[in-house]
């Protein structure tokens, strides 16, 4: 898969998941676990760049005599995901058309 698409759909996978809730790294790997496997190196670096961009923003609490950086969607992050149904619509398009007449194996 492309690189620049992959990343692309792995920051949209992040910012589903916190969607609802916010919520910390390792409950965001766990969430996720059942719909793709992400390393924790890999979904830091996803958080930066989203927070960069200012689609998430963080906090910190303790828990558990330890501090946890809780991350929330914006509204910048909400309309990220909301472009990414319009343009799924678009991809799944292509998919057709790429498949179109072939036989299911």
């Amino acid at each position: 898969m492309d690189n620049q698409l992959k990343r692309g759909l792995l920051d949209v996978c992040v910012l589903a998941a916190i969607k609802n809730e916010d919520s910390y790294g390792y409950k965001i790997i766990k969430d996720m676990k059942p719909y793709l496997e992400l390393s924790e190196s890999t979904l830091y670096t996803i958080l930066k760049r989203l927070e960069a961009a200012d689609m998430l923003s963080v906090r910190t609490a303790e828990h558990d005599g330890r501090l946890r950086k809780y991350y929330h969607i914006t509204e910048a992050g909400i309309k990220r995901i909301e472009q990414f149904r319009t343009e799924w619509k678009e991809v799944v398009s292509i998919y057709q058309f790429v498949v179109r007449g072939e036989q299911h194996e």
